[in-house]
Order: structure tokens, then C-alpha cells, then sequence
């Protein structure tokens, strides 16, 4: 099974809030190198068809489909759940047997094998969802061709989308697909797994920022 990744990206001059004690003032330049990394995995990942990210930030939606992402205005701005809907309506009018999956933009690490294990688990269910490294949030869900994406990212994810009907992954040796970063810990966590190319390079220019 062949999916099309939905991945939502604020603007870049608001996200990651809780890093700005750490990021120095880079927060944004961070943001986007989390977001570059995290596709250009998913779009290495041999399960993939392709990738829509959702997002009205000019700068961001430039750098994104120079990677080869497509590009889907966030028309509701209603916050995550209403982009990702959005996002997976958007494929579904374009190609209305694609399987869709939403995934998190702030994953550094993330590895295309680790997220094609996932995404061949997640294809044995209507829908399905992996929890993120604090077990409480959710970094990807999953819908099968002819199911509602039916997205309720935000606080206690992981109990909205179990309660919701999505079976959850317990998938082991999966730690890059759970490694999302909103924290300063978080972050550490995910360089501790080997970041990607841009996030490495915006975290050298804050650590020198820094001194």
C-alpha cells in the first residue's frame, strides 16, 4: 500500500512556543528544519506515495515543495485537527482510493524504514495510530482507502483517537516515528537519536547563538 502523508505546519513565526526558552530566538528557523527533515524522510520512505503539507506559511511552503512536497493552502484555519482534515479532503477529491496519513511536522529523526514498518502495520487496519515517545500524544494516524481520516491531535491524542475507534500501534524499535519535539528535552531525545541534515545544522547556529 502506497500512502499519501498529510503533515500540517503553522506558520513558522508561531510554532514550537514551548521551545522558545531554548531555542534563543531561532524557534522559527528550528520549526523549519524539523519540518524539512521530516519530509524529506517521509518522501525517502519506500511506503509513500507522497506527501501534502498543509500550511500558509510562504516561506516554509517554498523550502517544502522544493523537496518535493505538494502544497495545500490551510483554507479552514481552525487549528491542527481542521488542517489535516482539510488536507486528507484535499487528496481524497484528487485521488479517492488513497490511503491517507497525518504525521506530525516536528519529527528530526525520523527514519524511512522505522516510518515504512509503521505504515505496513497501520495498513492491516481501517484506521490506526502510533503514540508519541510520552505515550500520551499521537505522532501518525492512519486511514485506509474508503475510511474518514477523523483527526483529534491536541492534548490526551492518544485516549481521543483510541476512543474514536483508531487501533492503537505497539510497535517496538519505532522510536524515530515517536520522537516529536516540543520541549527542550524533547528535543535532546531526538538528537540522541541522530537528527537529520537541517535540524543538526539550525541546532549548531543556536548552540553558537547561545555562547
Amino acid at each position: 500500500m502506497q500512502w499519501t502523508v498529510v503533515i500540517p505546519l503553522k506558520p513558522l513565526a508561531r510554532a514550537k512556543s514551548r521551545l522558545a526558552d531554548t531555542a534563543h530566538g531561532l524557534r522559527p528557523g528550528l520549526a523549519l528544519a524539523f519540518a524539512q527533515d521530516t519530509v524529506a524522510a517521509v518522501l525517502a520512505c519506500t511506503s509513500v506515495r507522497d506527501v501534502a503539507v498543509v500550511t500558509n506559511d510562504a516561506l516554509a511552503a517554498r523550502e517544502l515543495a522544493a523537496l518535493g512536497a505538494a502544497i495545500v493552502p490551510d483554507e479552514p484555519l481552525g487549528g491542527l485537527n481542521a488542517a489535516l482534515a482539510h488536507g486528507a479532503a484535499v487528496v481524497r477529491t484528487r485521488r479517492p482510493d488513497s490511503p491517507v496519513a497525518a504525521l506530525n511536522a516536528d519529527l528530526p529523526a525520523l527514519r524511512p524504514l522505522e516510518l515504512a514498518g509503521v505504515l505496513d502495520a497501520a495498513a492491516e487496519f481501517p484506521r490506526a495510530f502510533l503514540a508519541d515517545a510520552a505515550t500520551i500524544g499521537t505522532t501518525l494516524l492512519t486511514a485506509r482507502p474508503g475510511q474518514e481520516l477523523l483527526p483529534h491531535f491536541g492534548p490526551h491524542s492518544r485516549t481521543r483517537h483510541r476512543s474514536s475507534g483508531a487501533v492503537e500501534l505497539g510497535l517496538t524499535a519505532v522510536n524515530s516515528v515517536r520522537q516529536d519535539v516540543d520541549t527542550g528535552d524533547d528535543l535532546r531525545a531526538a538528537l540522541s537519536l541522530g537528527v537529520g541534515a537541517r535540524t543538526a545544522a539550525a541546532v549548531e547556529g543556536l548552540l553558537i547563538a547561545g555562547q
